[in-house]
């Protein structure tokens, strides 16, 4: 069966989700999408409809990365995008970002939650055999969607199994961090409970996706400071520990992945060991020319790869091609790494030292902004990238957004927190550190947890982590030059969204 990226398809003549001056606009006028359900093809249509939104995360996890203290903006030049100049600098303001920034960004996650939610609210239409499956799937992509939105936005509005329509957002508040965390650990419940390890298709949803993403919203849902709630019952930071670490052991040692060896491990990012035994949720992204700067959430590229690379770059070596030189590491995380890390190589590429080791090979230092000589390597366009009809729209690499050293480190982080086992936490760790080729930890309690911190950062480089840990853990303002304690935990809710909703929305805290 083919793998999912090359089968994603938009069906907008029935689930109509574009852009618009709203922040979601299903057009009325569609009277065919009431009746749309009418077959198992239908429901499965829809699905991968919602799969599709998956591919417009890609900015999410460069603009995280570039926020935390892993990387700077970089680009062309101090003009050059200042939408993610402002967030890098920690001056993004609820103004400003409508062109390509936070305010699409924001309207693409409600277009997605909306595409699950479509299916939701017609799930008792038909029955199929495949409709637990299909239920189950699009559970896990909507508490995928609303997770984003939760992170960078904090309280925000939600609908269960119904869609949000134009006019809705005079009568629907923000909703409590708790009740939406709420909602997304049942959704991924739910899709644990009810999904295979493997898929016959690459890119679909897994019981093993489920529980990762799981273990990682009760970490997130611990140990900070919600708004009030109606809720019933909410867990204690102790029981959401203990239901991380629940769920992750379990994966870890009933699921069908594994760390790559040392020896496998330089292969993890490249386009043909996608897919991975140690790739636990990976975003399918393909070369088929669906998108342009008029319809970036329409785009089946990962337009990430190609601007993490070096400008006016000539590799004489044949593996590289060049970029838009954005996402440049700091000095500080290339310090972060030990002597003799083995994923340091993989990580970075220092480019005068690799011109050095690749005679013949050139790079202009002048030609970018804040270029600290360091690019991402995980992220980097390949050699014949540049030949595509837009390089920019149409790169191949699928990004792996949960991978099992992940969950490893989640599972250890959880152990240690919860004050429940430093020994298996020490396990785990180590296991990512031996596979790094570096000597195992023996610390325990708080020198343990700030091992773990250190090893997530090294270990996930790059892969837009950064930033949502420190937020999550406390760090933020210690670790992010400009950070503001108590206003950029959350991003700000874009002013025409809060005009739209008549004022009924308030703005986030010191905006």
């Amino acid at each position: 069966m083919k793998n999912l990226k090359y089968i994603y398809v938009l069906i907008l003549s029935l689930i109509v989700l574009a852009c618009s001056d709203s922040f979601v606009d299903v057009a009325a006028e569609d009277e065919n999408s009431e009746d749309f359900f009418k077959s198992e093809e239908d429901y499965q249509l829809a699905l991968v409809a919602a799969y599709d939104y998956l591919q417009a995360t890609s900015k999410f996890f460069q603009y995280a990365e570039i926020a935390s203290d892993n990387t700077l903006c970089g680009g062309e030049s101090a003009t050059d995008s200042p939408y993610i100049q402002e967030i890098d600098d920690m001056i993004h303001t609820p103004v400003g970002q409508s062109d390509g920034g936070l305010r699409t960004m924001w309207q693409w996650m409600y277009e997605a939650v909306n595409r699950c939610n479509y299916i939701m609210e017609f799930q008792d239409n038909l029955e199929f055999p495949n409709k637990t499956s299909v239920i189950a799937q699009t559970r896990f992509l909507r508490a995928y969607f609303n997770f984003i939105l939760v992170k960078w936005w904090g309280d925000v509005p939600m609908l269960v199994d119904k869609r949000i329509r134009f006019g809705d957002q005079f009568s629907i508040d923000r909703i409590s961090r708790d009740i939406i965390y709420d909602q997304i650990t049942k959704d991924l419940s739910y899709a644990a409970d009810n999904l295979p390890y493997i898929q016959s298709e690459s890119g679909r949803v897994t019981k093993g996706a489920a529980q990762a993403l799981l273990g990682k919203v009760y970490l997130y849902w611990a140990e900070q400071e919600w708004s009030d709630t109606d809720l019933d019952y909410v867990p204690s930071d102790d029981q959401k520990f203990e239901l991380a670490a629940a769920v992750l052991e379990d994966l870890i040692n009933n699921g069908p992945h594994r760390l790559l060896t040392s020896e496998e491990y330089p292969n993890m990012f490249e386009r043909d060991w996608e897919n991975n035994i140690e790739s636990v949720f990976e975003i399918q992204y393909s070369d088929v020319d669906g998108g342009s700067y008029d319809c970036f959430q329409c785009l089946e590229g990962n337009y990430t790869v190609f601007f993490n690379g070096p400008r006016e770059f000539v590799d004489a070596s044949g593996k590289f091609d060049a970029g838009y030189s954005f996402n440049v590491p700091t000095q500080e995380v290339v310090d972060a790494f030990e002597p003799g890390d083995l994923r340091y190589e993989t990580s970075i590429l220092d480019i005068e030292q690799y011109i050095a080791d690749n005679p013949g090979s050139s790079y202009n230092e002048n030609a970018g902004y804040e270029q600290t000589g360091y690019f991402n390597r995980k992220l980097m366009a390949r050699k014949g990238d540049l030949d595509r009809s837009d390089p920019a729209l149409t790169n191949p690499d699928n990004y792996r957004a949960i991978r099992f050293a992940d969950v490893l480190l989640m599972a250890a982080e959880a152990l240690n927190r919860g004050g429940i086992d430093d020994t298996r936490a020490q396990i785990y760790l180590n296991q990512v550190r031996n596979r790094a080729l570096l000597p195992s930890v023996s610390t325990t309690g708080t020198n343990l947890l700030n091992d773990i911190y250190k090893e997530r950062r090294v270990e996930l480089v790059g892969e837009g982590h950064r930033f949502f840990d420190l937020v999550r853990t406390g760090r933020a303002a210690q670790e992010i030059d400009g950070f503001i304690e108590g206003k950029h935990e959350v991003f700000p809710i874009p002013i025409e969204e809060i005009n739209l909703s008549g004022g009924r929305w308030a703005q986030n805290p010191n905006y």
